[in-house]
């Protein structure tokens, strides 16, 4: 494996968090010496954007000379030689994630991008996109390691375990270090003195303690106690987006219901989609909040960036979004054998999960790979239950996938845990079926 002049892919180079990773990257160069970086994206007007601002990032960092910058729309001039490929997919645009939220809204269900209906809207398309970029990394870049943002991670990674099992990739999430983010600069602790512990799905599990090795205990206790007592306010990193304060008191709320336990903030979704419904509204979701905000101030930089403005042009905070991925590519390249949350086959990991699920829980990364960690107790049947439910309906969706079925696509669709009833899951299906076109696998 090469340890220096790394060449460097970041697919879905067009999206809004590519300069979060590129900082991260940056900063980073002393233990991830890379000398070549490429935006892939199939939007090229997107990606030129990006090009654009990451071009001026690296002229400020005085490394244009040591940093070669490529942009393309050709898949195999982007993967060729790469050594590290970071995968960031939002197949269908902003455009269809605001379908994905709205459709089921029509219906009086849960209308998110990761969650319910129109998670598995999203699910199907990014199964298809990110099994063609893994394709091409088998094709053009065999000994590459493909490191994975795209979402909705359960299903694209139970996807990938099918159909490229051999293929050197984790697959990561950062929720869980923003939870731990905003927990701790909410509450006065520092999350790098964490060692967390956690469980679940994607998007759906539960902390059951957070050793601080500062004051060597379990701090998880003190922090439930305090959540109860005192309101979680937005992180920097979320400044101005009501929306995630709304997240944060529902979390307080669902400790309060069930407590002895962290939740993961998107179980919302799941426990109580009665109320996330009532808080939505349809008409503006957060696709529309997105594009009025962060896609508008990416394309005001860009515009910055190429007339020559003067002043601070540069105007984002990603919290750890861009360091999360970056620490795993430095625990790979430099055997650190550092811990993360990531998505891997259970294996036993939870003792009395089946198998084969695709479980978040922490794992050690290093040249060879995660190396999960073994829980060593059984989760509680609450937990249990509700899991062995959702990836069930996961598991199905892949299969619809993989065989063109639209019987187990509604199977999916009806065994979600925010659905009620087969009627609005098979009126939703139909019309996502129509929304996504070309996007989906003909389902039959």
């Amino acid at each position: 494996m090469k340890t220096n002049h790394l060449n460097v892919v970041i697919a879905g180079g067009g999206s809004t968090y590519t300069p979060g990773i590129v900082q991260a990257m940056i900063s980073s160069r002393d233990r991830f010496p890379f000398s070549s970086l490429t935006l892939y994206d199939i939007d090229e007007a997107r990606n030129d954007d990006m090009f654009e601002i990451i071009r001026y990032m690296l002229k400020k960092e005085a490394l244009s000379k040591e940093v070669a910058l490529y942009q393309t729309t050709d898949a195999q001039e982007a993967f060729t030689g790469a050594d590290f490929i970071f995968s960031q997919l939002r197949v269908g645009g902003m455009k269809m994630r605001e379908l994905d939220e709205k459709i089921p809204m029509k219906h009086g269900l849960v209308g998110q991008e990761t969650c319910g209906l129109g998670g598995f809207s999203y699910g199907l398309r990014s199964i298809k996109g990110l099994l063609e970029i893994v394709s091409y990394v088998n094709q053009y870049a065999p000994d590459a390691w493909l490191l994975n943002y795209t979402n909705p991670e359960t299903l694209v990674s139970e996807a990938v375990r099918r159909a490229f099992p051999e293929v050197k990739m984790l697959n990561a999430c950062d929720m869980t270090i923003s939870i731990e983010e905003t927990i701790a600069a909410n509450y006065g602790y520092d999350r790098k003195n964490w060692v967390p512990m956690y469980y679940g799905l994607n998007h759906f599990g539960w902390y059951t303690s957070i050793y601080d090795k500062s004051v060597d205990r379990d701090v998880l206790p003190e922090i439930l106690e305090r959540l109860e007592q005192e309101r979680l306010h937005v992180a920097d990193f979320n400044a101005g987006d009501d929306t995630w304060q709304e997240a944060w008191d529902m979390m307080r709320l669902m400790t309060k219901n069930f407590p002895g336990y962290l939740p993961n903030n998107y179980l919302e979704y799941y426990l109580y989609p009665n109320r996330t419904i009532e808080h939505t509204n349809p008409n503006y979701t957060r696709a529309n909040i997105v594009m009025d905000g962060r896609e508008k101030n990416t394309k005001e930089m860009a515009r910055k960036v190429r007339e020559q403005e003067e002043g601070e042009i540069l105007d984002f905070n990603f919290g750890e979004h861009g360091q999360y991925i970056m620490d795993m590519a430095a625990s790979i390249l430099n055997d650190n054998h550092d811990r993360f949350m990531l998505i891997v086959p259970n294996k036993g990991a939870i003792p009395n999960l089946r198998d084969d699920a695709m479980v978040e829980v922490p794992a050690y990364v290093g040249r060879t790979g995660a190396e999960p960690i073994s829980l060593r107790f059984a989760i509680n049947d609450f937990h249990k239950g509700l899991m062995e439910a959702q990836n069930a309906a996961e598991k199905l969706l892949v299969d619809a996938y993989f065989e063109h079925s639209y019987q187990k696509a509604l199977q999916a669709f009806t065994l979600n845990q925010t659905v009620y009833s087969a009627d609005p899951a098979k009126q939703i299906l139909d019309d996502f079926i129509k929304a996504n076109g070309d996007y989906w696998p003909e389902l039959n």
